[in-house]
């Protein structure tokens, strides 16, 4: 399954892990904020979550970060979804 596939599944939970004052800024509508240090303390969280769950941030680094560290926990449905706006403009090419 391929990137796009996967951010314009209905089902996916988008999670952005930027601080909050990079959220507030600019990100996906219905995207959920939680920033790369809280991820390890968030963990049951994200496996009680609907997935798959694709992970944002500026770049892909933070996302990467935290896909890999979620993927070691034993979550199978997490990708790294890279730049935020990038997933954003995935979902606006499928929407038109």
């Amino acid at each position: 399954m391929n990137l796009k596939d996967v951010v314009t599944n209905p089902n996916t939970v988008i999670v952005d892990v930027r601080e909050p004052f990079e959220f507030f800024f600019g990100h996906i509508k219905g995207s959920i904020n939680v920033p790369l240090g809280s991820v390890p303390s968030k963990v049951n969280d994200f496996k009680n979550m609907k997935h798959p769950i694709v992970l944002v941030c500026r770049s892909g680094n933070r996302s990467g970060q935290a896909a890999s560290f979620l993927q070691a926990q034993g979550l199978k449905q997490v990708y790294n979804g890279g730049a935020w706006d990038e997933v954003k403009q995935l979902q606006a090419q499928v929407k038109v």
